[in-house]
């Protein structure tokens, strides 16, 4: 027991780091756009490209961590999102930062994505559907913690501080994880028994998972990325502190993080599915209302939502497998994240013509892929 709770608090070190850069420069987004005289749409891609270079590494990733041992793969992956956060430190060139931006996500799935592999090869079944909600809520605390370095501890004009401090936490958990993660049992070495990509994406009950996720992620990035600006504008007119404050109710993902994952072995992934979905839509209308109050709880429901989808999507994909846990949980990450870069690119286009009406719009429409993927677990669990 002791080992297996130093493995989840190892694991959770190592994803909570990883993703604290992903969203580095989401909170002071109006700040770039002063600092290098830019668009909206082309600071936007400071969070783009890291999401981007996430989506497109997935599948190489994913076939790596069924071939070959995990703590090379981490040590790669480690330093190559220290050296690009060092490099946005330094840079003064709006394109180069979005460069090493796009670099560290590239190598985020080597800390994210095998991890996750590593899981489900490593961990008993029974147990499989807690741990993945438990490194979910690391996802919500890396996320949390990077937008709170960007706009909050380290103050919006001196952001660069906040790439050095995650540089340098990426490389500590790295080499923690190195030292604490152990080795998985012998492979048996029979190569042949590992699904292709295109096998799993001809089994329908995965394909639908997958759009799941890139439907909620979709949901989750855009009213993430351009709240910012709604709330900078009037009637709101927030400074840069307060509206980062705000990125405080992405604590409650913590929570539904394992507790998804319990509710969902309670009452079944079709029915969290369906849950998180309606509540996902009721909070993101309540943000179109003039009033913080709305707002904030409209942003806890989104959390709320969104990480039980997440968390319940996670479980039922490595439920399911046999084998080629890589290979699948690759392709989720990828559908995943695709569906948040579409979203962050998309509701710019929306929020530029549109406003937040745009963005709201939608979102509402891609709320219909997790929910039919709820009606297909509940149905298939019924069978």
């Amino acid at each position: 027991m002791r080992d297996q709770t130093r493995l989840q608090l190892v694991v959770f070190a190592l994803v909570a780091a990883s993703f604290t850069n992903v969203y580095l420069t989401q909170p002071v987004l109006p700040v770039l756009q002063q600092e290098f005289a830019a668009s909206t749409l082309q600071v936007s891609f400071t969070v783009a490209a890291v999401i981007l270079g996430i989506a497109l590494s997935n599948l190489p990733f994913g076939v790596l961590a069924d071939r070959l041992p995990i703590q090379p793969i981490i040590l790669a992956g480690g330093v190559a999102v220290a050296l690009g956060g060092l490099i946005c430190a330094f840079t003064h060139n709006l394109w180069i930062l979005i460069a090493a931006r796009f670099l560290q996500g590239l190598f985020i799935p080597a800390l994210t994505t095998c991890i996750a592999a590593y899981l489900a090869k490593t961990l008993p079944a029974e147990r499989l559907n807690v741990v993945m909600g438990a490194y979910v809520s690391a996802t919500v605390v890396g996320g949390l913690g990077g937008r709170l370095l960007g706009g909050w501890i380290h103050p919006p004009l001196h952001w660069r501080y906040a790439f050095g401090s995650a540089a340098l936490l990426i490389l500590i958990t790295t080499f923690v994880a190195l030292k604490q993660l152990p080795k998985p049992p012998p492979s048996d070495g029979v190569i042949r028994d590992q699904p292709r990509f295109l096998s799993l994406l001809r089994r329908w009950e995965l394909v639908r998972i997958y759009l799941a996720a890139a439907g909620g992620f979709f949901i989750f990035s855009s009213v993430f990325n351009y709240l910012p600006f709604r709330l900078a504008a009037p009637p709101f007119t927030f400074s840069t502190e307060l509206i980062t404050l705000l990125y405080l109710v992405y604590v409650m993902g913590i929570f539904m993080g394992p507790v998804s994952g319990r509710i969902s072995n309670r009452i079944g992934s079709g029915n969290t599915l369906i849950g998180g979905t309606l509540l996902l839509g009721t909070s993101v209308l309540l943000t179109l209302l003039p009033s913080i109050g709305a707002i904030i709880l409209g942003l806890l429901g989104l959390c709320a939502g969104f990480f039980a989808v997440h968390a319940a999507a996670v479980g039922s994909l490595n439920r399911r497998l046999t084998g080629g846990q890589g290979r699948a949980n690759a392709l989720y990450v990828l559908f995943y994240y695709i569906g948040g870069w579409i979203g962050i690119t998309s509701s710019g286009f929306a929020y530029t013509q549109w406003g937040w009406q745009g963005v709201i719009l939608i979102c509402l429409l891609l709320l219909i892929p997790p929910f039919m993927a709820g009606l297909g677990e509940r149905r298939d669990a019924h069978r």
